[in-house]
């Protein structure tokens, strides 16, 4: 188990720093608008055998919580959900004929605020999505849930659509923290949403929280993880919070003096780690857990797990093709994402084009680099012969430039590295983004970068 203790002071200070969050590699800053809708259709005419994942992203929100950086509209309008819709479902007709030899694993609706739209809508949505796409009959269909904006009989109706799994957000019941940072949610509406979504026969269920907030302390946190422990999900995804308010206006309505110091701040993961390790949970990585039996854990026994733009994801080996203002995909060796702008996601589909804004095709330098940062955000561990013999490469001969950064942090306990491994330590699992660091040739020497949208390491 990892105590909070484990990480000096003094570390911390010294690698207080931004960095990505390797959800992809090469991360979206390097992405370029010269990629285009021509390029997009390059790779996905590639035929082959690579199964699919879907992420559908309804971006509107009735009230914004000032910690989100998320890609939202904020809007009680029902109308303006109902002409999102009818784009995104033009956006999956054009895109579907792309993909007709591949099998679908899983879909997910991400927000944003995805129950914003009525279970009627969504199933709009799945309709023309199944018409396009071959669904695998055991495909895992993901919700986003909010809550607060349940209709009594919601949950049943996403269930009948085929929905068995959902994600709840929650980030802290301490009502204080709450007022903080604008989302009020009565422990009784989230555990209502949890008991409907098991009566509906929905048993996968992931709760978000978020350590780094404002107002936050080390008592009321641990209230926070008792009564979520209390409500036994699946899954927990322990955030950090990322403050960049010079890029997410939301988040000028928090009062910077009032988030933790960066020890308070690792004290609070570190208390989340130690406590649902002792209640069973594994510690997948960076900021997931999961129950022993749960898929995500059994995805990284097998070594299937990867991570995506929705954060640790099981079915390894699957493309990303994503729907709707903002999203991401991961086609073959390329990354490609529609235009954060709702106005020009919609203009675009309205001149009958698919919406590709910017993205980038992988080199095989990309390619080999990201096999060993995901190994390592996956799995802490890279087996350096699997890398050799895979690319035929001499691996520290490849990666001279890495060896030195890595000498650094394994002189303070991080990580151990030899010719056959790179291990991170149990410590080393709060650095998890600052070893994958070590071999992204798009950050400067050293790894230091400023912030560049990038959130703090820890």
């Amino acid at each position: 188990m990892i105590s909070a203790t484990t990480v000096e002071p003094s570390l911390l200070a010294r690698y207080d720093r931004p960095g990505p969050r390797y959800t992809s590699y090469p991360t979206a800053p390097n992405f370029s608008t010269g990629f285009d809708e021509s390029d997009f259709r390059r790779f996905a005419e590639v035929r082959g055998h690579r199964p699919l994942s879907l992420y559908v992203h309804v971006p509107f929100c009735s009230n914004p919580c000032f910690f989100c950086g998320c890609n939202r509209v904020i809007t009680r309008s029902v109308a303006r959900g109902e002409e999102y819709v009818r784009r995104l479902l033009q956006e999956i007709e054009r895109v579907g004929p792309l993909f007709r030899d591949r099998r679908v694993e899983q879909l997910h609706f991400g927000g944003g605020t995805p129950n914003f739209l009525a279970p009627a809508q969504l199933g709009r949505i799945i309709e023309v999505l199944r018409r396009q796409f071959d669904f695998a009959p055991n495909c895992e269909i993901s919700v986003e849930i909010d809550p607060r904006v349940l209709g009594n009989d919601d949950v049943r109706k996403l269930a009948d659509l085929g929905f068995n799994r959902a994600s709840l957000g929650v980030q802290d019941f301490d009502p204080d923290v709450q007022v903080a940072v604008n989302r009020l949610q009565s422990m009784e509406q989230t555990v209502n949403a949890i008991g409907d979504c098991r009566r509906a026969g929905i048993h996968s269920i992931n709760v978000d929280l978020m350590y780094g907030l404002p107002r936050q302390t080390r008592e009321g946190f641990h209230r926070t993880l008792e009564a979520v422990l209390d409500m036994r999900p699946s899954r927990l995804a322990i955030y950090g919070y990322a403050h960049l308010p010079q890029m997410f206006k939301g988040q000028r309505q928090i009062n910077s003096d009032e988030l933790p110091d960066p020890n308070t701040r690792v004290a609070l993961l570190g208390m989340a780690i130690g406590a649902l390790t002792a209640a069973g949970y594994r510690y997948i990585g960076m900021d997931h857990f999961a129950l022993p039996e749960d898929e995500l854990a059994l995805a990284q026994d097998s070594g299937t797990l990867q991570r995506n733009f929705m954060g640790y994801t099981t079915r390894g080996g699957s493309d990303l093709l994503g729907l709707g203002v903002s999203a991401i995909s991961h086609i073959g060796n390329s990354f490609s994402q529609n235009p954060r702008d709702l106005s020009e996601w919609e203009r675009a589909l309205d001149r009958g084009a698919l919406p590709v804004w910017r993205g980038l095709s992988m080199d095989e330098d990309d390619v080999i680099r990201a096999d060993v940062i995901g190994r390592i955000m996956c799995q802490g561990d890279v087996d350096i012969a699997a890398i050799e013999r895979q690319y035929a490469i001499d691996f520290w001969t490849y990666f001279a430039g890495a060896r030195p950064l890595l000498e650094e942090l394994a002189s303070d306990g991080l990580v151990w590295a030899c010719s056959s491994r790179i291990v991170a330590s149990p410590k080393g699992r709060y650095f998890l983004r600052l070893i994958a660091g070590c071999f992204d040739r798009y950050l400067p020497a050293g790894g230091a970068v400023s912030s560049g949208g990038y959130s703090k390491i820890v």
